[in-house]
């Protein structure tokens, strides 16, 4: 072999990507399908389950009934639990999820840095220690000013709880706020035991160097990731942002259309080709309940066939009505 030049026929093949779904479907049935990483139910109203695969998640949907989000592998799924952290693994991924409750244990900053010191003591004795894809959702995101805002201290307890946990770079990643009654903190994540490659997106300035405007400690992630095998590009929350500045303020038509153009840019970005289908599942968070028929209507004449996910969730700026994540497959 050259010297400097790698055996292909060596060369551990790529994982690839988890399959996602939105299904209507019964739970317990669910779980009981061959590689099921993780399930995902949406609102009150979604099943109960103690199996750790299983995440209640603290967003209402729009649709009823609900679907469930599942994550599937080729491969036997083991899991279990770690205090309050719970967690699923097979095929070289892991699934990591924990729900804290802020009022025990100290508020919206304490709280993010204790989830983000588990998480990373949990993944860091793990195989699968590339974390590939991140979730925050929080109560009540946009109360308080300046940096007493929840989710400018949600930000500085995650970088003080996170450490050297993504050294490599920051993960692709959504923090969105829920409307539930209890100010509670859900943080899940997406690893690997093989890396993924981080994508910027050229009209907007990267997250981690917003200027001090945006508080004390800058958002920490990447505006995607494709993941290992190069099939699928794991999309972080996408709202109206050029340059680092929202635009459109109260326009959600011209919102959404920025969203839109954002969106193919990462896929540009990605050397990706242009469009999603019917196997690119999205979510779309929506602020305020009575735009989601119109955000509806958006994605059914610009996005013909695509699953969406339509949730009740405050964007990380109070004058964004919208924000859009999700996968793009090859």
């Amino acid at each position: 072999m050259i010297q400097g030049c790698e055996d292909p026929l060596l060369a551990p093949l790529k994982r690839p990507a988890p399959r996602i779904s939105y299904r209507i479907a019964d739970a317990a049935a669910a779980l009981k399908e061959a590689g099921t990483l993780a399930l995902f139910g949406f609102g009150a109203g979604s099943p109960n389950s103690d199996d750790p695969r299983y995440l209640q998640v603290a967003l209402e949907c729009f649709d009823a009934p609900a679907p469930l989000e599942i994550w599937q592998v080729d491969a036997a799924v083991s899991c279990g639990t770690d205090g309050a952290l719970h967690w699923s693994a097979g095929g070289g991924w892991l699934f990591a999820a924990i729900d804290l409750d802020e009022s025990a244990h100290g508020g919206p900053t304490a709280t993010a840095q204790l989830a983000y010191e588990q998480l990373h003591r949990f993944v860091a004795a793990r195989g699968a220690q590339h974390v590939l894809r991140v979730w925050n959702y929080l109560g009540a995101i946009n109360h308080g000013a300046g940096d007493a805002e929840r989710y400018k201290q949600f930000c500085d307890g995650r970088a003080r709880g996170m450490g050297d946990f993504f050294a490599e770079g920051f993960p692709a990643a959504t923090a969105i706020g829920h409307h539930d009654a209890q100010h509670r903190l859900q943080v899940y994540l997406l690893a690997c035991d093989q890396g993924g490659t981080r994508v910027e997106n050229p009209r907007q300035v990267s997250a981690w160097r917003y200027p001090r405007q945006y508080g004390r400690t800058p958002p920490s992630f990447a505006r995607a990731m494709t993941l290992p095998a190069q099939d699928v590009l794991a999309i972080s929350g996408t709202a109206a942002v050029v340059g680092h500045a929202s635009a459109h303020q109260d326009d959600l038509d011209a919102q959404l259309e920025e969203t839109l153009t954002n969106l193919e840019a990462l896929l540009a970005s990605a050397d990706m080709t242009a469009d999603f289908d019917t196997h690119s599942p999205l979510k779309a968070y929506v602020r305020h309940a009575a735009d989601a028929p119109r955000v509806r209507e958006f994605f059914r004449q610009r996005l013909p066939g695509v699953p969406v996910l339509l949730l009740h969730g405050d964007i990380c700026r109070s004058e964004l009505l919208v924000e859009i994540d999700g996968w793009r497959y090859a």
